[in-house]
């Protein structure tokens, strides 16, 4: 992929690469005794996570069926096929819900998931190396890259000001940022 210039984040999720898998949320609790679980949700809007049929379940990254899934109020809710009560859902609580990298709908050229930006090097527009992007998060105001080189550093992900340019082929993200700042 050539260098180009970001246009809006196609996803604002906080997600981990996990080889070719990414996190999207994880089992929070038990709900009811028909082996619901609550659900929380790191995708934007956070009721996508029930779009994907098969979750990766866990640091063995079992496959699972969604059997179903709905908002409920303010949280999430789900059955996976084959857990019909509350003890084999008190199994799942705390495992990360993870799908394969191909599960995920296909981006625009202009387009990115954050997971893509984690691990690329960044540098000043001068070729100043900051360090690499560990992760992202979310604020109101904008996205952030939390970038640890020499010593942390937070970025706001803000494109044309801040981040100029992504290239995947180099690995490198180019900012317009003070290197002392």
């Amino acid at each position: 992929m050539a260098e180009i210039a970001l246009d809006p984040v196609a996803v604002g999720m906080r997600t981990q690469t996990l080889s070719r898998m990414l996190v999207l949320g994880q089992v929070s609790s038990v709900y009811g005794v028909r082996g619901w679980v609550k659900v929380f949700s790191e995708t934007e809007p956070r009721d996508n996570i029930l779009t994907y049929r098969i979750w990766y379940l866990g640091q063995s990254c079992s496959p699972r069926s969604l059997a179903e899934g709905r908002r409920h109020g303010k949280v999430l809710v789900a059955r996976l096929e084959g857990c019909e009560d509350r003890d084999q859902a008190a199994r799942l609580v705390g495992q990360q819900i993870a799908v394969r990298r191909d599960q995920l709908p296909p981006l625009r050229p202009d387009e990115l998931y954050w997971a893509d930006l984690e691990g690329l090097t960044v540098e000043t527009l001068d070729g100043t190396p900051l360090g690499r992007v560990d992760h992202l998060f979310a604020t109101a105001a904008n996205d952030v890259l939390v970038v640890k080189g020499d010593r942390d550093r937070l970025l706001p992900f803000v494109r044309d000001r801040v981040v100029k340019n992504v290239n995947f082929d180099l690995g490198r993200i180019r900012v317009d940022w003070d290197p002392d700042f």
